[in-house]
């Protein structure tokens, strides 16, 4: 059972409650969406069929306990969802980051699930799958990357109009080259929000390149 994986790596987890875990990144092509701000533009195309058994070896070889299933979109991989069991069967702490516009549902229970919520800016708020927060758990994160100060308030409505902070931790993050960390912690803290204010660890220690 094969998968196209673009690559796979070792380094700090960057984002998410955790940010700066030691972590082993499985990053599979392909992705549905094109996002304005996306930062893995090359991992659209390209990579290498790897069986399961062989990407497990290779996860294997970095020691680390935590381990993120990425892309692209990841669950635009059918097989994925065999990678994401056979990663918790074999004892790992597994995380998926998806963009939000395939289904969850079919996702192991075991996996901590990173939601992301496209906003206007995004340009792919269209594809935002709403049923998704149906199959929520405490123990997964919504994340919303954002643009401007009209993505904030429209993130900002949704915090509220879906009860979002009632069913796991919230994730505000500025994208990295259109809006300030700084203004966005003001705006956070002048309304008061019951979010985390996260800034993309790994580019600040190493900048924007691939293997990070």
């Amino acid at each position: 059972m094969a998968l196209k994986i673009y690559e796979i790596f070792h380094s700090l987890q960057g984002e998410t409650s955790r940010s700066g875990l030691p972590t082993v990144f499985v990053r599979l092509t392909g992705c549905p969406m094109r996002c304005t701000y996306c930062d893995t533009e090359y991992a659209f195309s390209g990579g290498s069929n790897m069986e399961i058994a062989d990407i497990l070896a290779k996860v294997a070889e970095f020691g680390a306990h935590y381990v993120t299933v990425t892309g692209g979109e990841p669950l635009a991989q059918k097989q994925c969802h065999d990678l994401l069991k056979s990663l918790c069967d074999a004892g790992y702490s597994v995380s998926l980051e998806t963009g939000g516009a395939m289904n969850i549902a079919p996702v192991d229970k075991r996996v901590s699930i990173i939601l992301d919520i496209k906003t206007p800016a995004s340009n792919e708020e269209k594809k935002n799958l709403w049923s998704n927060l149906a199959h929520i758990k405490p123990s997964d994160e919504i994340k919303f990357v954002l643009c401007n100060r009209a993505d904030y308030d429209w993130a900002k409505a949704k915090l509220n109009e879906l009860k979002l902070v009632e069913k796991c931790p919230v994730l505000f993050s500025p994208s990295f080259h259109e809006l300030a960390a700084n203004e966005l912690a003001t705006w956070v803290l002048a309304d008061k929000l019951q979010v985390r204010m996260q800034i993309q660890l790994h580019k600040i220690l190493w900048g924007e390149k691939q293997g990070v």
